[in-house]
């Protein structure tokens, strides 16, 4: 994998880059659409091609070795070939998955016991062990294994959680150089910075994790409940030191506003289930704003659900259709609504690229922070 700095905004910490995979080229600031179990829940390929534009998903290391399990993937040639999808994959570790298993995991210095939350079964994730089995799912971009600590967190539990991260990372480090992918195309590891937010932890592990010389690295430990401001402050301390030349990926984010207020401060690629988990609860985000669709003012509005934002869904359907739909819990409802909702964000970061290619972005972000998070 390699990466391009296109430029810089002059205004901002904002970047346009370009990621260069074996499954196809990412433009960045760039939006990855979440498919936990080999799947973006209600969402067709074709559908994430064609309507939202997606360039790369995500797959569920904890998920996929659990159902369908390993073998299966293999024996189809790699999650690629299995779910159908050719362009780049990234897959999370399984990391943040364990840490909400809180009651039924054991971490130690070996890895994590867990058990299944499918049939109770009892399984260890070790730093090599989600190695092979991210080399087994064939994903473009694996994540190194990590603990991700609640928020909020004793200061003694994160810098010792945090150290234990380092030690497996070099394990993960170690595996994955010593081992080969499985299907013909190169991976590639991203370490992750933890820290809590803890301003001197956040330091050490981004001076670590840069020191490591990975092709890109990830942000990993917020968006778990603590304040925006303080997801802020500790994106804005991670990517000032972190190498310029890489890119650079903060997990689990999230609203619009985040979206957009960490492009400014140097962030490259976000995920979050938000869009699709939203739509499935009647929130659509639009290019004016936030609708309920179950609202009743929605009930005789025959406009269709965002006309500026084109894509067949959001000008074909009326939203008093989707608001049927959704009060007699017709599945179209929700389908319909994720996929206008992931238009929605590849929408929001390619119209950021845009403004930081054209050096506006610092105007236009402050505008659309405010117009995109408000209730209609």
């Amino acid at each position: 994998m390699t990466f391009d700095l296109v430029t810089q905004d002059p205004h901002t910490k904002a970047r346009a880059g370009v990621v260069h995979t074996d499954h196809g080229a990412i433009e960045t600031p760039i939006f990855m659409p979440v498919g936990t179990a080999g799947t973006v829940k209600a969402v067709q390929q074709r559908d994430l091609k064609d309507d939202i534009q997606a360039q790369i998903i995500l797959g569920n290391t904890y998920h996929l070795y659990l159902r369908p399990g390993l073998d299966v993937l293999q024996k189809a040639g790699g999650l690629h070939k299995f779910n159908g999808w050719d362009r780049p994959i990234l897959t999370d570790s399984g990391g943040y998955q364990v840490y909400s298993l809180s009651g039924t995991r054991k971490i130690k210095e070996e890895g994590v016991k867990f058990r299944s939350h499918i049939d109770g079964s009892q399984h260890l994730f070790s730093p090599e062990g989600v190695m092979d089995i991210q080399r087994t799912i064939g994903a473009d971009i694996i994540m190194a294994f990590d603990e991700c600590t609640p928020w909020p967190c004793e200061y003694d539990y994160a810098a010792r959680s945090l150290d234990m991260t380092h030690r497996w990372l070099k394990r993960c480090i170690q595996r994955f150089d010593s081992t080969e992918g499985h299907y013909g195309y190169s991976q590639t590891l991203f370490p992750i910075v933890q820290g809590s937010t803890f301003k001197d932890l956040r330091v050490k592990s981004a001076e670590f994790i840069a020191e490591q010389g990975r092709e890109g690295n990830a942000i990993g430990g917020l968006s778990v409940g603590e304040p925006a401001e303080m997801m802020y402050e500790m994106t804005e301390i991670v990517c000032d030191i972190l190498p310029q030349d890489k890119p650079r990926y903060l997990m689990g984010v999230g609203t619009p506003a985040n979206i957009l207020e960490n492009i400014a401060l140097g962030v490259d690629m976000f995920d979050c289930v938000m869009p699709t988990r939203n739509a499935r609860n009647g929130m659509l985000f639009t290019t004016q704003g936030i609708i309920n669709i179950a609202n009743k003012k929605w009930a005789d509005d025959f406009t269709p659900i965002d006309e500026e934002l084109g894509g067949y869904v959001s000008t074909f359907y009326s939203r008093s259709y989707v608001r049927h739909l959704f009060h007699s819990k017709e599945m179209l409802g929700p389908q319909i609504a994720s996929i206008h909702n992931l238009t929605f964000y590849l929408w929001l970061v390619k119209q950021a690229r845009q403004q930081i290619l054209a050096g506006t972005f610092r105007e236009w972000k402050e505008r659309m922070v405010k117009q995109v998070m408000t209730r209609l």
